[in-house]
């Protein structure tokens, strides 16, 4: 339909500048014709010398035209939605304009954590250079390059409350800390984790304001029900893609992290997947592309766990086009679910003083939707995340194959489904 708009204002402009160039024409032959009839060309030249003048504003007027038509923006099928301000604040929907008009890249991180208290913020204060002190400049120029960048941010920011009693780790970064992820290049993070609750409700709202502040979308947590599971959606080169996030984890009637309800704040908890598969078919029915950034799995194992097969086929069938997966601190498997691609687990980004591999996952969308998918090994280590080649590049690629036998890894790291 856009495109027969697109042929029919077109054809409207080569009508309009027929017409005058038609007209002008005219005026040349009558005055010509004044000439032969009359025998007098000095009787005529004024009249004719005033014609001549129209006809260059004429033949001026049709260039304008012209370039006005070539330069016409066309018609985009989210336009009218986009304008109405109001709306877009409503429904968490973003206008982003990508670097190619021809294609859209989204790339995913894993777990990062800013707390003072662990080693990973103690070494960026040693080291006095920001986020640009913990990760490396290729891994940054992927980052802040990409159209749409997510991370999970797996703690609170805040100054306030107390850290959940009998929990093990408990998280909390000071509010200021917030613009690191600007500094990385975050367009959203997920909140959908069994942290963002570690210090009690006034930390969480806390959590929730302060990114409020910066301008950074989350998902995933909210102040009621509602909030905690509305996707974010970015509208970017006409496509509508819409991001959902979720948690199973804690896998108990009472969890420490505390699930949103109608009338409290929390997260929006899948272990009970009906609701979340709700949210995702709605997300569908509205959107070009969806993408779900679920909290999931068992730690420190490459091994998937049954709630993850279980659950990513019924997100799957729900209607995501592409499954995240992070919490297990460690890389799991690539997989398909039909044409559902699923990334297990991210792993680690920037969380720890453990040395281990870790990545990026680059989504390419074009015209047509899903255009490809890349693997981006990283390592972990000395509480900083770098980019790896080589020998390290490859060993990481064969170990994903290993662990991925329904897909093929190239050597450039491109996912591909097997059959």
């Amino acid at each position: 339909m856009i495109e027969k708009r697109r042929r029919k204002r077109h054809g409207s402009h080569i009508f309009l500048i027929t017409l005058i160039l038609t007209i002008a024409l005219g005026s040349v032959v009558l005055g010509c014709s004044m000439i032969w009839a009359v025998g007098s060309p000095q009787l005529v030249a004024v009249k004719l010398e005033s014609q001549l003048a129209n006809l260059v504003e004429d033949v001026q007027a049709a260039e304008s035209v012209l370039a006005s038509a070539q330069s016409a923006k066309p018609v985009g099928k989210y336009d009218a939605l986009l304008a109405d301000e109001a709306l877009c604040r409503q429904q968490n929907i973003y206008a982003k304009t990508a670097a190619s008009p021809n294609e859209t890249t989204i790339v995913f991180a894993g777990d990062i954590l800013f707390d003072d208290h662990y080693a990973v913020k103690v070494k960026m204060n040693q080291r006095g250079r920001g986020i640009e002190g913990s990760i490396s400049q290729e891994m940054l120029d992927v980052m802040r390059s990409a159209d749409i960048f997510m991370v999970n941010n797996e703690f609170p920011y805040s100054n306030r409350g107390t850290p959940t009693e009998n929990k093990k780790f408990t998280f909390r970064a000071k509010p200021e800390y917030a613009s690191y992820l600007l500094d990385m290049g975050a367009d959203i993070v997920s909140l959908a984790n069994n942290h963002a609750y570690d210090y009690g409700k006034i930390a969480f709202l806390d959590t929730l304001d302060t990114l409020n502040g910066i301008g950074m979308p989350y998902v995933g947590a909210g102040r009621n029900l509602e909030e905690a599971i509305k996707p974010v959606y970015f509208i970017v080169n006409d496509q509508k893609i819409a991001f959902v996030a979720a948690t199973q984890i804690e896998r108990t009637e009472n969890p420490d992290t505390k699930e949103a309800t109608q009338n409290s704040p929390g997260v929006f908890r899948c272990w009970n997947v009906d609701k979340l598969l709700e949210v995702v078919a709605n997300a569908k029915q509205v959107s070009d592309y969806v993408i779900v950034y679920i909290h999931w799995g068992t730690e420190a194992t490459d091994q998937l766990d049954w709630a993850q097969k279980d659950q990513a086929v019924k997100i799957s069938n729900a209607g995501a086009d592409l499954i995240i997966g992070d919490h297990p601190h460690v890389l799991q498997q690539f997989g398909y679910c039909e044409d559902t691609p699923v990334m297990y687990s991210l792993g680690n980004f920037l969380f720890n003083s453990k040395a281990q591999d870790t990545c990026l996952v680059k989504l390419t969308l074009d015209a047509n939707g899903f255009k490809s998918l890349q693997f981006i090994p990283g390592r972990q280590q000395d509480c900083s995340v770098t980019m790896l080649h080589g020998t390290e590049k490859e060993r990481v690629l064969s170990y994903m194959r290993k662990i991925s036998p329904d897909v093929t890894i190239d050597g450039d790291g491109f996912v591909t489904k097997k059959g």
